[in-house]
């Protein structure tokens, strides 16, 4: 059922599409058009041809989508990065040969982010061959353009599709961004119309005044001839089709969002036998069975997180607090393992980053493959989305759990002490990749006011340190975005356990610090950054 669930999505947006773009077709062909030429509807087979066309070209722009679209902002491998890793791939590939050995660059993370580069070039040139399709579709008509014509305006219109592809990639619109409010469909749809009008007229602006510029290196033979009026005739007829065309795209990306972007309810129909005995096995099933990286997994923990934290569901809430705690440990774990995960790849990109690059003779005879590993911290927030959802779920199911856990499954299973433990560890790596680090104290020192904050020293740091700490970059927007969000959770937990969690420092040592070492930082940094939460002086 959970696969058909994506499907479902992908069908019902090409429906839409369809429908969207065949009002907004004959809307352009029956009223604009036909008042500026000033003549009778086109012959039945030619608008035929060109209904059908225009419909071919937004299936081709479709399935471009579908190549590149994603709920997660992979990084692409640069064309130096391909070739050195092709080149490096193929040299170890002959002296590994008969050792038996795997080359370096068989790494899942190194082909995922070649197969994302291979993507977007399809998607470019797909996006080219759709351009080509619409413009014909949309702008050729028997009395302006006809023969060689008709090739000249659609390799204009190949190289707006081309050229549209470029800017989509460049700008990540690909990604699918999840909105903080859930809204109906209708609503939303709506309300993304003015902005697709604005971004389509502000692409086929400087994408009419590229083409028509481009025409002057074109051969005679594929140049529009006629009067000064035709010429400014055929002109207008060629921007209100590149606005068209544009339009017609721009909605197709805002509805994709919409589509992909709403909650689905993992459960069964409330009243049912299913509902009754086991409410999680659907949400729980997608959760853990799902491919990591997928839309199926997005929405799964999406509908997880809604649930947590609204009182729209509250008989799926309950039902993870259980007799048996079962139910309580695999939503807990699913959880736990995206910030485990941000964490470990944060210590590794951190520590790599503390690797002194004095030594210049040590830097040239660096792998090509090197720059990928400085990319590692970048690398690490490609799942930030899933990480807030899941430290929002976290905290929201610790803290509803003192009211509403009448088994107490959350303190017998240890599952607060790993939360707690978890959500600081982690945070305590966001910081430091936001330039932040904790100095220990002793434990006779131990208390807020000794807690020493220093910034990393800037003898050793290196490029990926460099850009994360840079203000406005990528990495530390999200890292800032996480760590925010990191520290709203663990407030949410220490708001509702103050007072159970006052006291001494056996106390927090004991039941909200796990007693393995964390997957960052030390078990007494952990306790003095809880103690600054519980005097809320954290930031």
């Amino acid at each position: 059922m959970s696969p058909e669930i994506v499907k479902n999505r992908w069908l019902g947006f090409l429906i839409w599409q369809s429908i969207t773009s065949t009002i907004i077709f004959l809307l352009y062909k029956t009223l604009i058009l036909s008042l500026l030429l000033k003549t009778p509807s086109l012959s039945l087979l030619f608008s035929l041809f060109t209904f059908l066309s225009f419909h071919l070209s937004l299936l081709l722009f479709s399935l471009s989508l579908f190549i590149t679209t994603s709920p997660q902002d992979d990084p692409p491998a640069s064309i130096s990065e391909l070739s050195a890793g092709f080149l490096n791939f193929i040299l170890k590939s002959i002296v590994l040969g008969t050792a038996g050995g795997s080359p370096e660059l068989s790494a899942p993370a190194f082909r995922r982010r070649a197969r994302t580069s291979v993507g977007f070039f399809i998607f470019a040139i797909v996006c080219g061959l759709s351009g080509f399709l619409s413009m014909v579709s949309v702008c050729g008509t028997s009395e302006l353009f006809d023969g060689m014509r008709l090739i000249s305006l659609g390799f204009r219109g190949f190289v707006f599709g081309l050229a549209y592809g470029i800017y989509y990639v460049y700008k990540k619109r690909w990604v699918l961004g999840f909105p903080i409010i859930q809204r109906p469909f209708f609503f939303s749809f709506k309300m993304g119309l003015p902005s697709s009008l604005k971004q389509a007229l502000q692409i086929s602006i400087p994408a009419f005044l590229c083409t028509t510029l481009l025409m002057i290196f074109l051969p005679d033979q594929f140049k529009s001839k006629g009067t000064v009026g035709q010429l400014i005739f055929q002109q207008i007829i060629f921007f209100l089709g590149t606005f068209i065309v544009s339009f017609s795209w721009e909605l197709s990306h805002h509805l994709l969002q919409v589509v992909h972007t709403r909650r689905c309810i993992f459960a069964p129909p409330k009243g049912s036998a299913a509902a009754e005995t086991n409410p999680s096995e659907p949400l729980l099933e997608a959760l853990e069975q799902s491919s990591p990286r997928s839309l199926l997994q997005y929405l799964a923990y999406l509908d997880l997180c809604i649930v947590s934290e609204s009182n729209v569901d509250t008989w799926r809430r309950a039902a993870f607090f259980e007799e048996t705690g079962e139910t309580y440990r695999r939503v807990v774990s699913v959880c736990l393992r995206p910030l485990e995960q941000l964490t470990s790849k944060l210590s590794e990109g951190l520590d790599g980053s503390s690797v002194d690059k004095s030594d210049k003779f040590s830097q040239q005879l660096r792998s090509p493959m090197d720059s990928y590993v400085d990319s590692r911290l970048h690398e690490a927030f490609s799942d930030f989305q899933l990480c807030t959802w899941c430290a929002r779920t976290l905290s929201a199911l610790t803290a509803r759990s003192h009211s509403e856990d009448r088994f107490g499954v959350a303190q017998i299973t240890g599952s607060n002490a790993i939360v707690v433990s978890t959500l600081l560890s982690c945070l305590l790596a966001v910081e430091a990749c936001l330039g932040k680090k904790t100095n220990p104290q002793s434990p006779q020192l131990m208390s807020p006011m000794n807690i020493k904050w220093a910034t990393v020293g800037t003898g050793r740091r290196d490029g990926a340190m460099g850009s994360g700490k840079k203000r406005g970059g990528t990495l530390h927007r999200k890292a800032y975005t996480v760590a925010d969000v990191l520290r709203t959770s663990i407030y949410e937990i220490v708001s509702v356990f103050h007072d159970e969690m006052l006291g001494n420092v056996a106390n927090l040592e004991k039941n909200w610090i796990v007693r393995s070492k964390p997957l960052y930082g030390s078990r007494e940094i952990l306790i003095q950054k809880l103690i600054l939460f519980l005097d809320f002086r954290a930031n």
